[in-house]
């Protein structure tokens, strides 16, 4: 079978994000089509195809096995496409392209708003689509380069490279709060206060992790207040509304100012460094060496950006 190459990539191209999202609608609005050119353009390919793609119906789109396949090709097609642009970065002393990043709230605000100015002034011809959202996902799938969560919570399947060091979990309250109820000194002691529940990114509450090894314990702290919002959190433990369960790196400054103090230090918890992750069969996009660079500067001076 022969057909025209240049048309046939244009709409092989839109196949595959349709592909990827699952519908026609959310395809359209990430490309800028109506749905109705999008499925117009896909019953012109299959048709010069001579084979049928797309199982439609009202209410889903579904692929046949031979669109599974073509996608599957076309995937691997363009990411090898990708690489071949990306591998031309070590050669520009300025990086171009497009990066998108996935990061849930407190690293946006810890790791990438103190570098954001320098990596503009570093990389000015990549555009950083940052996309801020506290839950799980699927990094490929929803159309991300690379994304930043903590260590244990990256798929195996992918690349990741610590940003920071290990991070430490504390318990913190308000001077005025441990005035007015005391000061909690173990875990037990902790139903007996107000605490500020965190919900996470999949709706559940989080229970605070104090103590490390064989020692930890995960208590369900009571509390009229949960919040999957840091930075709620932390304006309510500072207006003494109770005790709350932070990142040390969340509370530096309102800790170094005397507005928090770590309550019960002997239980504090240490967990995983957060972590730029990506797919480990592509290589790293556009301006992401710099981006990690910079951010390494920051909390792992003594490491370099190099990828494996």
């Amino acid at each position: 079978m022969v057909v025209s190459s240049r048309p046939l990539l244009g709409d092989l191209s839109l196949f595959l994000t349709i592909a990827r999202r699952g519908s026609f609608r959310d395809a359209g609005r990430e490309l800028g089509l109506t749905t109705s050119a999008l499925s117009h353009a896909m019953k012109k390919l299959e048709t010069r195809l001579g084979v049928r793609l797309i199982n439609r119906t009202q209410r889903a789109i579904s692929l046949t096995v031979a669109g599974a396949e073509l996608a599957d090709a076309l995937s691997r097609g363009l990411d090898a496409i990708e690489d071949g642009l990306n591998a031309l970065e070590v050669h520009s002393a300025v990086p171009t392209g497009h990066l998108r990043l996935n990061v849930p709230h407190d690293a946006a605000l810890l790791l990438l708003a103190p570098v954001l100015e320098r990596f503009a002034l570093t990389c000015p011809g990549v555009h950083l689509d940052l996309v801020v959202d506290d839950r799980p996902i699927d990094l490929v799938a929803e159309g991300f380069d690379a994304g930043i969560r903590f260590g244990a919570l990256v798929p195996k399947y992918m690349i990741a490279l610590p940003l920071t060091p290990p991070l430490r979990w504390v318990v913190a309250a308000a001077p005025a709060y441990l005035a007015a109820h005391g000061r909690p000194r173990t875990p037990a002691d902790l139903h007996r206060h107000a605490c500020i529940q965190m919900r996470i990114g999949d709706t559940s509450t989080y229970p605070w992790e104090l103590g490390d090894g064989p020692a930890q314990v995960r208590v369900d702290v009571p509390g009229t207040i949960r919040t999957n919002d840091s930075a709620t959190r932390v304006s309510a433990v500072m207006a003494g509304l109770g005790l709350g369960y932070f990142l040390e790196l969340r509370i530096a400054d309102a800790l170094r100012t005397g507005q928090l103090e770590v309550v019960m230090p002997d239980w504090s918890s240490m967990d995983e460094p957060y972590c730029m992750y990506y797919a480990s069969r592509r290589q790293p996009p556009p301006g992401l060496r710099q981006l990690i660079g910079l951010i390494r500067q920051q909390h792992l001076p003594d490491q370099d950006a190099a990828f494996p």
